[in-house]
């Protein structure tokens, strides 16, 4: 059955986070201001979209499909993706898809009560299972969520995320069913209550301007002063596509954001920008250090019209940068246990992996060494 909306404690107000001095601030940042990386990093992962099906229909996004055509990955197109990823040696199941989808959505929901599943959520939990059973460490983008249910999916996930997107109220965002950042700061603290290592980001060229950019970022950086929990934000742009008529904002745009990110969040937190979608070679000496996740068997089924890059041509972007490129987990190192991190880095105080996360990283087998060999490449 799709969930009830939102309840308000879910819900956080942007100008309850950031004051007007911060922001100010932080649009005095060039990329003069900031340093290059000592190193970059990336994962591998397989990317799986469970369903295309999403309450929220923003005008940028190709990745929803309207009712009646949204489509349901079944249980055994699931398993047979994770194979194939574990085949390749990825480490990372990244399970993504549109916001849980509302009534509308009638054969999506029925196909889920076939199958057993109460709601796509549930469907979800099992999906990651069948991740660890096969050697992959989930990473889920399962849009906004409350407590209970970060609670839950924190079994069997190794990090989660969430796009904040903007703090700004974007035409983009428009309609009946319109995504806020209210609830998806709500999100985000609800990560940091519940102690989920966690990633976001801001999309730039949505109709938002250079000051709900950094009001986006200082909104970030306050949720995760409060948590900690926060491993990375990512700077993704815009791109063109058959639904939207946004232009692709400018190098200097994305060089300005990209500083602004390194220089209001701490240093611990990665400033990731997806290879893809972004111009990247511009942007390395602006504070970026993580790449993100790509995948070598499976497209970026949000962005179809942009291929990952081969492991080349990531190799060649920190060749040309004069750093290292180093594969990580999708947890964050300082999330790890003492085992999977490098001497120099510090654990973050708490435990964030719960138990079955725990003993898959342990495990004598084919994956568990897998996982130990990425750390020790470290």
């Amino acid at each position: 059955m799709p969930r009830a909306p939102e309840a308000d404690d879910e819900r956080v107000a942007p100008e309850t986070l950031v004051d007007d001095a911060a922001v100010d601030a932080l649009l005095d940042v060039a990329p003069d201001d900031v340093a290059s990386a000592p190193e970059l990093t990336f994962a591998r992962n397989v990317f799986l979209p469970l369903t295309t099906a999403c309450r929220y229909t923003c005008t940028y996004c190709t990745f929803y499909d309207v009712p009646g055509e949204a489509t349901l990955m079944p249980p055994e197109a699931v398993r047979e993706q994770l194979r194939v990823g574990a085949d390749a040696g990825c480490t990372e199941a990244l399970f993504t898809f549109g916001d849980a989808p509302d009534e509308r959505y009638t054969a999506v929901h029925d196909q889920l009560d076939d199958w057993g599943y109460d709601d796509v959520l549930d469907y979800l939990y099992d999906a990651c299972e069948m991740a660890l059973d096969v050697g992959l460490l989930p990473h889920s983008n399962p849009g906004d969520l409350r407590r209970a249910e970060l609670v839950r999916l924190a079994e069997v996930n190794a990090s989660m995320g969430v796009m904040l997107e903007t703090t700004a109220d974007v035409s983009a965002h428009s309609g009946g069913r319109r995504k806020t950042p209210e609830r998806r700061l709500g999100t985000i603290r609800a990560a940091g209550e519940v102690g989920v290592p966690f990633t976001t980001g801001i999309l730039v060229g949505i109709g938002e301007n250079r000051r709900d950019r950094a009001e986006s970022l200082l909104a970030i950086r306050a949720l995760h002063e409060r948590y900690d929990h926060v491993q990375e934000v990512i700077v993704q742009t815009v791109v063109p596509n058959e639904r939207s008529d946004f232009e692709r904002p400018s190098v200097e745009t994305m060089r300005e954001t990209t500083a602004m990110a390194r220089a209001a969040l701490p240093p611990e937190v990665s400033v990731q920008v997806p290879p893809n979608l972004s111009p990247t070679r511009e942007l390395l000496d602006c504070g970026v250090d993580d790449l993100g996740g790509v995948s070598p068997v499976t497209d970026d089924y949000i962005n179809p019209d942009y291929a990952w890059p081969a492991l080349d041509e990531l190799e060649s972007l920190a060749s040309e940068a004069g750093v290292p490129l180093r594969e990580r987990l999708p947890t964050h190192e300082r999330y790890l246990p003492a085992a999977f991190r490098r001497a120099d880095v510090e654990s973050t105080p708490g435990t964030w992996l719960r138990p079955k996360i725990r003993e898959a990283l342990d495990a004598d087998d084919d994956a568990g060494r897998r996982y130990r060999a990425v750390s020790d490449a470290s």
